[in-house]
């Protein structure tokens, strides 16, 4: 296999890094930073359903400083601080996570994202949302807001087998998800697309598809994590019955490996991996650290001799 003939592919790593994009982009060291800006979601309070995703608890994937009491410029600070002593990062996004943060009045979106936005060290937003809940008020906002700072649209996808989003209670559908980004597109808006793999019933080959239909619409960078039970879901009560078997590592880093083969180098990598306090964690159960399960990938792709992207058209 030849040597890796795109420079926004990292030599080392393989893949287009979105820290790295960001790093060339801003000139500086950015970090995302979490804030809990106590959001809801339309699939739990009734307007499209009720209980959420199979495997969604929030706890899961929220730092212990983003609580919704607790206003978000101390939640920006807290995280911040540990970005600064951890990474030496110099600017940041700040990133509005938890449940669906489009899911609002304009004018209550909107003292929310300029809050954020009035800190000095804040270059940008990302919001994370899903696809059926993006009114044209809130992506105008974003497209105003987009003029002057840096802005990247989160939307959950997690799978394009509308059946499987069915059985997962995702309460939204492929056609969805391609008519947000057909809408957000052209905005100077980063468009992240959210995937898991793992999904019962879900085979790699299917799976895989994932890749080509990114490469038709216009995103921009994409997160990735293996399908995990952690306590308080659907997803947990499935597994202790037997209706859940979870990926074993082997599994998940081939397929991911086989993805970001085919992910076009021009889309950003923001996540690789999903990771739960060992405290709810259910399964699986690899007992890798955060940055082991990245090079568990990375190696996987020097291992091949190949990299994001090298198997494209």
């Amino acid at each position: 296999m030849p040597s890796i003939p795109d420079e926004t592919i990292h030599p080392q790593l393989r893949i287009h890094s979105y820290g790295h994009y960001l790093r060339r982009r801003f000139g500086c060291r950015v970090s995302k930073v979490n804030v809990d800006a106590g959001f809801t979601c339309p699939n739990r309070d009734g307007s499209k359903g009720t209980g959420g995703c199979i495997y969604c608890n929030n706890v899961s994937f929220s730092p212990r400083e983003t609580q919704p009491v607790i206003p978000i410029e101390e939640q920006m600070a807290a995280g911040m601080a540990y970005h600064r002593r951890r990474l030496g990062s110099q600017k940041f996004i700040i990133y509005f996570q938890k449940y669906t943060n489009t899911y609002g009045s304009v004018e209550h979106l909107s003292g929310l994202y300029r809050r954020a936005l009035d800190h000095p060290d804040v270059l940008g937003i990302s919001v994370g949302t899903r696809p059926d809940a993006l009114s044209d008020e809130a992506l105008e906002l974003l497209t105003e807001i987009a003029r002057t700072h840096y802005v990247c649209l989160e939307l959950g996808l997690q799978s394009m087998d509308d059946d499987i989003l069915t059985r997962i209670n995702r309460g939204h559908t492929l056609e969805d998800f391609v008519s947000a980004v057909e809408r957000a597109a052209g905005r100077n808006i980063d468009i992240c697309a959210h995937l898991i793999y793992g999904f019962p019933g879900e085979t790699a080959t299917e799976f895989l598809k994932t890749a080509d239909l990114l490469a038709s619409l216009a995103i921009d960078s994409v997160k990735l994590h293996q399908l995990h039970a952690v306590e308080g879901t659907g997803l947990a009560e499935m597994h202790r019955h037997g209706g859940f078997t979870p990926l074993t590592l082997p599994e998940y880093v081939a397929v991911a490996a086989d993805f970001l083969e085919r992910l076009p180098a021009r889309i950003t990598v923001q996540r690789l991996y999903g990771s739960a306090p060992l405290a709810i964690r259910v399964a699986p159960q690899w007992g890798l650290k955060n940055n082991q399960m990245w090079f568990a990938i990375v190696n996987e792709l020097t291992r091949r001799g190949t990299w994001q992207g090298c198997r494209v058209g």
